[in-house]
């Protein structure tokens, strides 16, 4: 028999009001856990290196500015409220498409990055 646990209303997350805070050229920070997964914010003005995650794929979604995902074969960008879903071994990088892009990243928690 399923139980329930009563709680406190959650607080909501705001991204965007998050990335203001940011003035770093490259900040990237856990926002919250799904079950064994993570939910990650990236804040970017210059280019993440050739990587790739062996064990997990890496969905990608654009919140503010243009994201850009490249690959060996070519690159997509994405507009805000994009996304796309990188497969487990795809080597990629990631760059902002214009000055600054703000992202959100859902991956394996602890997926290992592999910087080639």
């Amino acid at each position: 028999m399923a139980t329930h646990v009563k709680t406190a209303a959650p607080a909501p997350l705001d991204p965007l009001l998050l990335s203001r805070e940011v003035d770093q050229p490259y900040h990237n920070r856990r926002l919250t856990g799904v079950n064994d997964h993570e939910v990650r914010m990236s804040v970017m003005t210059h280019g993440f290196p050739w990587h790739h995650h062996p064990s997990s794929d890496e969905v990608f979604c654009a919140v503010e500015g243009v994201l850009i995902v490249e690959f060996e074969s070519g690159e997509v960008a994405l507009q805000p409220g994009q996304y796309l879903t990188v497969p487990a071994g795809v080597r990629h990088r990631t760059r902002p498409g214009g000055e600054r892009s703000v992202n959100l990243t859902f991956e394996r928690a602890n997926a290992e990055t592999i910087f080639d």
